[in-house]
């Protein structure tokens, strides 16, 4: 018997949205930010000798090491400890500071040159008319209540009020089967309900199906490169598929889910 599908799930970034018109390095764009936390601190402590280049100069440092840790182990970076250790590091006396306030000084929202994909609200709409739950799962260091501001942004926090999930706050990156087990716990799906969708060969496709989800690549020219020669093009044709743009999506979803249109199996 068929299972019936209940739930897709996205990655976000180069999935939802694109970042190939991004132009800023990540020193340029955390420079801004983390002058805006320089100032913060200054007003909230004495720490009168921090500057924006030491600030900046120790948390990419930070961050590079932690990710290089994170992809060893699978065990996801957290961005705002590695933020305050940053700062704890530097000599600030970090016990006068809040989080919150910090990451308000902060203020994570949209990178420019990122943009929504022009596939993808269409498509979100006509899989929401087919009450199908919909959710996010990304490889974020940032926990998800920073990665809303951007969906607010992009306008599409509407279409997913049943999970938005970021590595940060599940402890693991993709494709540790944890982070998918806590995904499909709040949606409220099981993997054979599932689909997920995402730009990443292994962290999203092979993750996914090691999960028992079918799950849909999205390819573009830095996908496509990276995966010219992987088995998962020929193998497990039954639990992936391809596609250059999400309109190709709701053809996939009839031949797995015959009626799903309509809400049923």
């Amino acid at each position: 018997m068929v299972a019936q599908l209940k739930g897709l799930l996205f990655d976000f970034d180069d999935t939802l949205v694109d970042w190939s018109g991004v132009q800023l390095g990540w020193r340029e764009i955390e420079a801004a930010r983390l002058s805006r936390v320089q100032e913060y601190v200054h007003r909230k402590t004495r720490a009168n000798w921090l500057n924006t280049d030491s600030l900046l100069d120790a948390y990419l440092q930070r961050t590079r090491v932690a990710w290089a840790e994170a992809r060893r182990s699978l065990r996801a970076p957290h961005m705002p400890s590695i933020l305050l250790n940053t700062l704890k590091g530097l000599g600030v006396d970090t016990e006068h500071l809040d989080v919150d306030d910090v990451l308000c000084a902060y203020d994570w929202n949209v990178v420019p040159g990122a943009v929504v994909f022009p596939d993808v609200t269409p498509v979100l709409k006509a899989l929401r008319l087919a009450d199908v739950k919909l959710g996010i799962v990304t490889n974020a260091s940032q926990p998800m209540v920073m990665r809303d501001a951007e969906l607010v942004t992009h306008g599409l926090i509407d279409f997913f009020p049943d999970c938005r999930l970021s590595a940060a706050d599940a402890g693991y990156l993709k494709p540790d089967k944890r982070i998918f087990t806590c995904a499909l716990e709040r949606m409220g799906t099981s993997p054979e309900e599932t689909v997920f969708i995402g730009d990443n060969p292994e962290a999203d496709i092979a993750g996914a199906n090691a999960m028992g989800m079918r799950a849909v690549l999205r390819l573009n020219g830095r996908v496509e490169r990276r995966a010219a020669g992987a088995a998962y093009k020929r193998d497990l044709l039954d639990t992936h598929r391809r596609l250059h743009s999400l309109d190709e999506l709701p053809a996939i979803l009839d031949e797995w889910y015959p009626g799903w249109r309509n809400g049923r199996a």
